[in-house]
């Protein structure tokens, strides 16, 4: 058949036709519940595998390494955040859980006889931990033994993953969204204690939609007509700054259009005649007030038309200013102004008691020519770009890759973090770097989405098609007893998560939801509390935990590889 043959002839075209209809089927949905992209992909994958499609080369190992990468650079900053300060405490039950997917896991495959790689595909399954069937192959190869024996182990891999997924998406959705709430008290009393909470955290209800923004502005620019009472004579740019910062605000004379036409370069001693039309800036709750001592407003969309520059600096220790008043007091922070303050995480409101610490983010809006100014005396300025490093994440992988080479002995096994391990370990470490001192390695976060989906999906669709004519036999092979071990190790773990949250760690229940979704890295489940509840409140729980466990499950799935082994 032409089409067969076409495909055999240039592989490269059949992993495309896999991530295409993989990507569709992944979104296809019935009562809200979905197979997932991941999933989706490699069941496509397998069917496609069928026509007998030898996919060779690096690309496999290519894509998953650039995810890797990309997935540590994500959560890097976060990760290492929370290894202090309040975050702790859910570092502590991300392990927790992430140790008892681990115990679980190994106790039901011992049990039940299966081999590394039936063990590591059903964990990888039933914890919707796509990365580690990589990381788990990768250890497979690495065993020594006969080689049609690694080669079983190797393709049983997607197999159990493929068979344990389904349930650990669905089992994880109806504990969190059902089971959980019930076990903290019922759903509306969970409801009501998550929407005082979010009344205290949201009170404009905004989430990460990126369709959605904060009505209330920040900073703002306004044009005024200088007619008012105050400028029957001319004033100079300095004389109306002063005027308004006696009424306590603190506003800054943008531009000056004279009356007859024609701009004027602002300068402290440059003349506003009556009637010229000038562009004050400032925070919103400065500009706003009775204004009419120097003019009536207008809506001056000509002179409004001008570039402002809206850029993230990190504060470094050479910043002398202690407190936002201190900042604003300097002269070089002449016409610009803070529009937030991101201390950990959190959005902080700039006002003048609020202190200044080394590793702040400051965002400030302004023009160029005076942001400029601004930044070389703060810190370190992360100006939004469209191009990615490349320099940054091809060094980095390779680093990363070198030192997961590096590899010790454990009794008879050489024991390594691999090639993938090792890229992980590098992403985690430059992206926080680069949040310390954002000088390089800028991905842009349409290109991290881009690099996370496609190198997982690309890598899971080369599994799926390289497995195709021995996954039936597999299948077969495997036995409904990996489902029943998947069942085990997705409602075991997770129920345990759900009483240690609560009765131990005493988090908020919605806030206990949020971490058990993330410890278990299952995006649909923390979707299903999300719905349920009607508050994005559990999201606080779920990205530090996430961030742990997204690394940690990784390395785990090469601990029960080897402990198996």
């Amino acid at each position: 058949m032409w089409f067969i043959d076409t495909l055999r002839h240039t592989p490269a075209l059949a992993v495309f036709l896999t991530i295409g209809l993989g990507f569709w089927l992944g979104k296809l949905k019935y009562r809200g519940i979905s197979l997932g992209t991941v999933t989706s992909v490699l069941i496509v994958g397998v069917l496609v595998g069928q026509m007998d499609i030898n996919v060779g080369g690096p690309l496999k190992s290519v894509s998953f390494l650039l995810f890797l990468f990309c997935i540590g650079y994500s959560v890097g900053p976060q990760f290492f955040k929370s290894l202090r300060g309040d975050g702790l405490r859910e570092v502590i039950f991300a392990v927790v859980v992430c140790v008892l997917i681990l115990g679980v896991s190994l106790g039901v495959s011992m049990w039940m006889g299966l081999n590394p790689g039936q063990a590591a595909g059903m964990m990888a399954g039933a914890s919707t931990a796509s990365p580690v069937v990589g990381a788990a192959e990768d250890t497979v190869a690495s065993l020594k033994g006969d080689a049609d024996t690694i080669k079983a182990m190797t393709d049983a891999i997607p197999v159990c993953y493929a068979m344990t997924y389904v349930f650990g998406t669905l089992g994880a959705v109806w504990l969190l969204g059902y089971v959980g709430p019930a076990m903290m008290g019922g759903l509306e009393k969970v409801k009501a204690m998550t929407h005082e909470l979010e009344k205290t955290l949201n009170p404009a209800g905004i989430g990460d939609d990126p369709a959605y923004f904060d009505a209330c502005r920040p900073v703002a620019f306004r044009a005024f007509v200088a007619d008012g009472e105050w400028m029957t004579e001319p004033r100079t740019v300095a004389e109306i700054e002063k005027h308004f910062e006696n009424e306590g605000r603190r506003l800054t004379v943008e531009r000056i259009e004279r009356a007859g036409g024609g701009m004027t370069e602002v300068t402290p001693d440059a003349t506003v005649d009556r009637g010229d039309t000038i562009v004050l800036t400032g925070r919103r709750e400065m500009i706003v007030g009775d204004n009419s001592w120097l003019g009536h407003e207008v809506a001056g969309v000509g002179l409004l038309t001008f570039a402002v520059e809206d850029v993230e600096v990190t504060v470094s220790r050479k910043c002398t200013a202690k407190s936002v008043a201190d900042l604003m007091a300097q002269e070089w922070m002449e016409g610009v102004e803070i529009k937030r303050i991101i201390r950990s995480g959190v959005a902080l409101k700039p006002f003048s008691p609020t202190t200044i610490e080394a590793g702040d983010v400051i965002e400030l809006v302004g023009q160029k020519k005076h942001v400029e100014k601004a930044v070389a005396q703060i810190g370190y300025p992360d100006r939004r770009t469209l191009a990615t490093d490349f320099v940054f994440v091809g060094l980095g992988i390779l680093i990363g890759g070198l030192i997961g080479a590096l590899a010790i002995k454990w009794g008879n096994v050489s024991v390594s973090l691999g090639a993938s391990g090792g890229a992980l370990v590098a992403g985690l470490v430059m992206g926080w770097l680069r949040s310390k001192r954002p000088v390089y390695g800028a991905i842009p976060k349409a290109s991290l989405w881009v690099f996370n989906n496609l190198g997982l999906n690309m890598y899971i669709a080369v599994i799926g098609i390289a497995s195709g004519p021995s996954f039936i036999s597999a299948f077969e092979a495997v036995g409904p007893k990996i489902f029943v071990a998947g069942l085990i190790v997705t409602l075991v773990p997770m129920f345990l998560a759900i009483l240690i949250g609560h009765k131990v760690f005493k988090f908020h229940p919605a806030v206990t939801l949020g971490c058990c979704a993330g410890a278990r890295k299952t995006t649909a489940g923390l979707g299903a509390v999300q719905e349920r509840l009607g508050s994005t409140v559990p999201a606080l729980g779920y990205t530090i935990t996430y961030a742990v466990s997204n690394t940690l499950l990784i390395i785990f799935g090469i601990v029960l590889v080897l402990l198996m082994a």
